[in-house]
């Protein structure tokens, strides 16, 4: 079976990560997300809403796709998970040095794991999880960049954080 790992925080899934996950789906026997925490993020979401969020999200898309938290180093995870391959998507040149660097520095850790690079669809690769926040956090609309459940999501946490901006 060709197991393959999807990784990132997914603060929150937006339609950019849902296009990976509906193509990265096609190239494996299993997908796994595996939604972790960034230490150099401050996520709008804890684990537990974020997994539950992926999980809601990708019920629709079928295939056998699992999602699970992680907190370890990827290819730790990976390893665990039984998987041969981590996929990535990449939006611009930027993302490709970082990718870059990380499947390197992976690949010097675990080199039974393979990376993959899989390009974001030319409408959504402006999508960026930070991006959809921010805009949301200042009341401009996100209704483009996510699903109508995550937006309803988004909306509400920054209502109840009181992190709304830009009112005057």
């Amino acid at each position: 079976m060709r197991i393959g790992v999807y990784p990132g925080t997914f603060d929150p899934i937006t339609l950019g990560h849902m296009d990976i996950i509906r193509r990265g789906a096609k190239l494996v026997d299993r997908l796994v997300i595996g939604v972790t925490t960034n230490i150099t993020k401050s996520p709008l979401f804890d684990d537990d809403e974020r997994i539950e969020m992926v999980r809601r999200e990708v019920a629709s898309i079928g295939g056998d796709i699992r999602v699970v938290g992680f907190n370890s180093l990827l290819m730790d995870f990976a390893e665990r998970e039984g998987a041969g391959v981590i996929v990535r998507g990449l939006r611009a040149v930027a993302d490709f040095e970082y990718e870059y660097q990380m499947a390197g520095m992976n690949q010097q850790l675990n080199d039974r794991i393979e990376t993959i690079f899989l390009m974001a669809d030319v409408g959504l690769q402006p999508i960026a999880s930070r991006l959809v926040k921010e805009i949301a956090i200042f009341g401009g609309e996100i209704r483009k960049f996510v699903t109508p459940a995550v937006r309803d999501a988004v909306v509400a946490r920054i209502a109840e954080r009181g992190l709304r901006q830009g009112d005057g």
